[in-house]
């Protein structure tokens, strides 16, 4: 007999520091409407995103109607790993205009090869144009 799938109650996407939730907003009030054992929640997503040392990751926390849940976390977004190798503190507020830092075809290649699983991209020489695009928005050049 096939064991019976347990009803999804509810679908939570938020982005948190890897390795350093707490249940302050916006995961406490997030989860706690639905029920779910905040404390619980933080405990096993710090465990298991310690390695990203407070860099915000999405993750997607599916509750169960029996207040149980899973969560999957997905990779940082292109716009934090961009900032990362370029070493930005922020974007450009005038993007086409004001240029306010480079990365290489190097680096953006090693972010799309990251991030491929999130991309809705096949290959990652088209992983890479999206990741150019994200630049191009923040006001980073792509050299080389």
């Amino acid at each position: 007999m096939a064991k019976a799938k347990k009803e999804v109650k509810a679908t939570i996407k938020l982005q948190a520091p890897g390795g350093q939730a707490t249940p302050s907003p916006p995961i406490g009030p997030a989860l706690g409407q639905h029920g779910v054992n905040i404390g619980q929640f933080v405990q096993q997503f710090n465990a298991s995103t310690g390695h990203l040392n407070g860099m915000p990751v999405t993750v997607v926390i599916s509750v169960y109607a029996d207040r149980s849940f899973t969560y999957e976390v997905k990779s940082p977004p292109a716009a934090v790993l961009l900032k990362d190798a370029a070493g930005l503190a922020k974007g450009s507020g005038v993007p086409h205009r004001d240029k306010v830092g480079t990365v290489t075809s190097a680096q953006v290649r090693d972010i799309a090869e990251k991030k491929l699983a999130d991309l809705n991209a096949r290959t990652v020489e088209a992983g890479m144009l999206q990741i150019e695009g994200t630049a191009r928005s923040m006001g980073v050049e792509v050299v080389g």
